[in-house]
């Protein structure tokens, strides 16, 4: 299993920078960010500062959508970096959350995002691919590489992960969930006609480091929020008690009354208190460093290829060092190729 961390591209830039440089000395392999264009900086710019300052990091959003740019904008973003460092970039997708919905904005469809996977992914390796109404092609790319993850919580979006995505990102780090979503998803693999064995699983959830649990969780708990933006839009189209998804997902957002994406992913975000202890333990990992490398061993067991740390609390470093020394070197043999 290889390791990750993600980021918010929060001014001053450099600080960022600096994390990812961090974070490739410490052994983690990948440094993803968000990418909200009114809420933080540029990321794509950002990526181009890690990928010249860094040896062999692999850089990209988690998540972009399909409607924030143009999809040839998106593609010619990857592939340029490629061309300039080495296929060194990976692309997360979803529907689009904070990045549309600040804008006044609505998700993509599921349809929607079908489309834009595979005409980034096409474009981003210098094959045609329909944009609008152009078929178009970036012939300089031809040598670029770009794995298409994409991000999904329901059991459509996760099927149709598996049935165009080269992997899928389960942003939860719950394994009873996780475990359910990785089932629905390399069986759509499987009934497309895809090796599921092939289809990657990148697990992403906050990861704090330490004894004091109640501190933990207070620094955690906007994950809770973050996730139940989407549970919110599962429950809407399912229904709370449908069966369709675990209730150890949905249950939770009933005490949900509103969102404030101006704290968005971050410590004491007010909308947020509706999330009980019991699902940040659930939903994160918390405690000494040996509570994680349980964790990550059973994540491991579960057929997970991937986990990236959502480092957004107040002891960064530290948590990177703890993992560094604590859970990197149990899997450094494992995720030789």
């Amino acid at each position: 299993m290889n390791f990750g961390v993600v980021l918010q591209t929060d001014p001053p830039a450099r600080d960022v920078i600096g994390l990812a440089q961090l974070s490739e000395r410490l052994g983690f392999e990948y440094v993803w960010t968000f990418d909200s264009p009114v809420l933080w900086q540029e990321p794509f710019v950002i990526y181009s500062q890690i990928l010249a300052t860094t040896k062999s990091v692999v850089v990209g959003p988690m998540v972009t959508n399909p409607l924030s740019r143009n999809w040839a904008v998106t593609a010619s973003l990857f592939a340029t970096l490629n061309d300039m460092y080495g296929n060194r970039t990976v692309c997360g997708i979803g529907r689009g959350d904070s990045a549309v919905r600040v804008l006044g904005g609505v998700p993509a469809s599921l349809a929607t995002l079908g489309r834009a996977m595979d005409a980034i992914k096409d474009l981003a390796e210098g094959r045609p691919a329909q944009v609008g109404e152009a078929s178009v092609t970036i012939s300089w790319a031809r040598d670029s590489r770009l794995p298409v993850l994409m991000a999904a919580y329901g059991p459509r979006a996760l099927e149709l992960a598996g049935r165009r995505a080269d992997g899928v990102i389960l942003q939860i780090g719950d394994p009873f969930i996780i475990e359910w979503a990785i089932g629905v998803a390399r069986a759509a693999a499987a009934a497309a006609g895809r090796d599921p064995a092939a289809f990657k699983v990148c697990v992403a959830a906050p990861a704090y480091v330490g004894d004091d649990l109640a501190a933990q969780r207070d620094q955690l708990r906007w994950f809770g929020g973050m996730v139940g933006n989407h549970v919110a839009d599962i429950v809407e189209r399912y229904g709370a008690d449908a069966g369709t998804v675990p209730a150890a997902l949905t249950s939770y957002i009933a005490g949900r009354k509103t969102y404030d994406y101006s704290h968005h992913g971050k410590p004491g975000n007010p909308t947020t208190d509706f999330v009980p202890d019991e699902v940040v333990d659930r939903f994160c990992i918390l405690g000494p460093a040996a509570a994680h490398l349980e964790r990550m061993r059973e994540l491991e067991r579960l057929g997970v290829d991937q986990f990236a740390i959502y480092l957004m609390h107040d002891q960064k470093e530290e948590t990177l060092r703890a993992y560094a020394r604590e859970v990197l070197p149990a899997f450094a043999a494992s995720s030789q190729p």
